[in-house]
């Protein structure tokens, strides 16, 4: 990117993740100045044998990298527990999972492509086995690209939610029907 993503106020997060890798590419220390850093370093004081922060304009660089193997560290671990609840959309679920990777590709430690579109899958509710299954075997998982991935398993979350709102509907057809006939046997 050679400037800034343009603000668009309906795609919000996916805007939020394109400005942060944004700045991050431009100056990791500029992205720090700006959220005023979410893992500030702490060293022991000699003096008062405390650990203390050490404010942002006295680190030098071996603290500023040790701060970085933290970030990483933890997105990694973030990245390797993502799992996706049963209620949670697929929107919501991409938003996080993208939010990490978009993290660890800021902080060079990304993953290849290919292994995103295997985690997301692996990371899915039970629930969407069969879908999963289908795709395994029908798609060609090393060059499915994980939008792809993603606009299929949305296209399916509408059929299931339609095909669920059909079915309660017949239910409570039937019910109606069940108390009609109810009571006009009395």
């Amino acid at each position: 990117m050679q400037r800034p993503p343009l603000f668009e106020s309906d795609g919000f997060i996916y805007w939020k993740n394109r400005f942060k890798t944004y700045v991050k590419s431009k100056d990791l220390d500029l992205w720090h100045v700006i959220t005023y850093g979410d893992f500030p370093p702490i060293q022991n004081n000699p003096e008062t044998k405390k650990d203390e922060i050490i404010p942002f304009e006295k680190q030098n660089d071996d603290l500023k990298n040790q701060v970085k193997d933290n970030k990483i560290d933890l997105l990694v671990q973030q990245y390797e527990q993502f799992t996706i609840p049963e209620e949670e959309s697929i929107d919501n679920a991409f938003a996080r999972f993208n939010t990490i990777i978009t993290s660890l590709k800021t902080l060079d430690e990304g993953f290849s492509s290919k292994n995103y579109v295997r985690k997301f899958l692996r990371a899915l509710h039970p629930k969407w086995r069969a879908k999963v299954t289908a795709i395994e075997e029908l798609k060609d998982l090393t060059s499915l690209s994980l939008d792809e991935l993603i606009g299929n398993l949305k296209v399916n979350e509408v059929i299931i939610k339609n095909d669920s709102e059909m079915v309660k509907g017949k239910r409570e057809q039937n019910r109606s029907f069940a108390l009609k006939a109810k009571k006009g046997i009395k």
